[in-house]
């Protein structure tokens, strides 16, 4: 299939050609940090949702459920836009464009829309929302960041992540409202030898 592929760079070419000008006109040690950061910044999210499953200990069965559900829902939302990338196979700008980049394109056949780390981030940014309000800030920001890096960097259109933190987050929205439905879950393991990992009492 090859679904968006045909006209990705006629949604805004232009503007990630005018991004990607700016980045090799910016210094090197500046673009290094852009990319380390666009490379592993996700980690950031992991760091995120350990922290709130560990004030979650102590509040509650309800934030319990929201800071176990939030890795669970966020592995999810990656998994359907691994099918839905494949689905559209659209190719990365930096191949359809052939400028140059930050970083170095990624093979052919890895596709570009939407942007896995947009999905990501988008969906972490939600599910840590729901989870603590002050942490979900934190994780809005850096997912805004890490959005924009992949295309700074260039192997994304802004099509691509736009749509990918959108889909991450609502997906993530819907999932998270389910979970909500496992408070007695959590409330049975409080009573069991994995009760360490609900509860701080």
């Amino acid at each position: 299939m090859t679904g968006l592929a045909f006209g990705g760079a006629s949604v805004d070419g232009g503007l990630y050609t005018w991004i990607t000008g700016l980045a090799r006109d910016t210094p090197h040690p500046v673009n290094t940090v852009i990319a380390v950061w666009s490379d592993y910044g996700l980690a950031l999210f992991g760091v995120l949702m350990l922290i709130a499953w560990w004030w979650a200990r102590s509040a509650g069965d309800a934030r319990m459920v929201r800071a176990l559900a939030a890795p669970v829902v966020v592995v999810v939302c990656y998994a359907v836009d691994l099918v839905l990338k494949a689905a559209v196979a659209e190719r990365r700008p930096c191949r359809t464009l052939h400028t140059a980049t930050v970083e170095a394109c990624p093979a052919a056949g890895d596709w570009s829309f939407p942007s896995n780390h947009a999905v990501i981030a988008g969906a972490a940014a939600v599910a840590l929302a729901l989870a603590h309000h002050r942490l979900g800030r934190i994780a809005a920001l850096a997912a805004v960041l890490m959005a924009a890096s992949r295309i700074w960097i260039g192997v994304h259109y802004p099509h691509d992540v736009a749509v990918g933190l959108a889909f991450g987050a609502g997906l993530a929205w819907f999932l998270m409202l389910l979970a909500d439905r496992a408070a007695p879950l959590v409330e049975r393991m409080a009573d069991t030898r994995l009760r360490p990992l609900v509860t701080a009492s």
